[in-house]
Parts: C-alpha cells; structure tokens; sequence
C-alpha cells in the first residue's frame, strides 16, 4: 500500500511539472496575444494543448502559420511528436487574472505610472461584471526603498472553499529602469460565489477615475 502511495504521489508531481513547463512555455509564446491558461488533454492519439487567449487571430497567424511553427517547437523541444493545439478565445478577458496581469505589466513597461495603470485597471474589472478586484503592486514605487501598494474594489473573499472557488489569481513581474515589480491580480467572480453569499458595501473604497492610459500615451506622443 506504502508502495503504491508514494507512486500515486510520484505521478501527480510529474503531472503537475510537467504542465507547469507547458504553461510557462505558451506563456512566453503568446504573451502578444494575451495567454490567459491552459488545459492538455491526452488520449491514445496524441495531446492536445487548448491554450486560451484574448486575441486568437495573433495566435493563429496568417494562414494558420503561427500555430503551425507553434506545433513545430512543442513537437521537437517537449517531444510531443502528435500534439495539437486548440486556440480557444477568452470571451471575457477584464476577468481573467493572467490577462490582466499581464495587461498592466505591458502598459507600465510603456511609461505609465502604475497607481494609473492598476486603478484603470480596476474599473475595467468591475464594469466587466466581477464582484471584486485586489491589485497588488510591490517595488521601488515612490522611492529607493522598496514597498508595496494595493488597488480595491468590491468584495473579494480572502480564504476558506469560498475563495478557492470564485478568486481568480496570477502573479506577473516587469523589469524597469529602477528594477524588479512584482504585481498580483485577484479577481471575485460573481458567477462562482455561493447563492448565499452577502455582499457588503465597503465604505473605505474610494471612487476611481482613470482615464485609458493606452488612449492618453498616443495622445501625448502625438503633441510631442
């Protein structure tokens, strides 16, 4: 029984390693398109990877070139000779944690200041549907000393099966000129609280007005 035990256990590490390398591959690769996950599926044929995104048609490419060289270097760098890839569109990407995380990191590698980059962030989120959003941003923000600051609005539970079911989290990092950001997104999402849960409004949140940051960067460019 022992035995058997530590193979069971045995297996689900390799399992989870070996999706943790997957996902961390496609990550990079459709980073322009907005990766935001990943589910494999393995049958007698061959394994599909369904990767989901924002913008499938960046994935895709032209004429289906993109996900063909795709399919090259998953079959000869993971040794996947029958893989096949599924694009599949995120058809809400304000609620997806990876894609917005990954949103901000792209806007403040552009200039914009990451107080507007989260806040703008967070309105975006909300008026998406979500029942609640926690922005964290930690780095050399203000000054020489490294600190942290947070983004809220809404309710987003903190622990317990309530918060494992309905928060969806990821984490992301930028390099800048004064070093490495780290920034964690949480989304609450409506549709997956419990039909009796209370929502209760957070009179500490403050109003967020933030126009488009990606709209106000062209327009300053423009005047220059």
């Amino acid at each position: 029984m022992a035995v058997q035990q530590r193979t069971t256990v045995k297996s689900i590490l390799t399992t989870s390693s070996a999706f943790a390398v997957m996902d961390e591959f496609f990550e990079k690769e459709l980073r322009d398109a907005g990766y935001g996950g990943l589910e494999i599926q393995k049958s007698p044929v061959g394994t599909t990877f369904k990767v989901y995104v924002a913008r499938p048609g960046l994935a895709i490419g032209r004429r289906g070139t993109g996900i063909k060289d795709l399919t090259d270097k998953v079959a000869a760098r993971f040794e996947y000779p029958n893989a096949q890839i599924a694009v599949t569109e995120v058809e809400n990407p304000e609620l997806n944690s990876r894609i917005m995380a990954a949103r901000i990191a792209q806007i403040v590698s552009r200039g914009t200041a990451f107080r507007r980059a989260a806040m703008w962030t967070v309105n975006n989120i909300m008026a998406a549907g979500a029942a609640g959003v926690e922005i964290s941003v930690a780095g050399k923000l203000r000054s020489d000393r490294s600190h942290g600051e947070k983004y809220r609005a809404g309710i987003v539970p903190k622990s317990g099966d309530t918060a494992a079911r309905s928060v969806s989290e990821a984490t992301t990092d930028v390099l800048l000129k004064l070093g490495l950001y780290g920034i964690k997104v949480k989304i609450a999402l409506k549709d997956a609280l419990p039909p009796d849960f209370q929502f209760k409004e957070d009179v500490k949140q403050e109003e967020n007005k933030e126009n488009d940051p990606t709209q106000a960067e062209g327009t300053e460019n423009a005047g220059r």
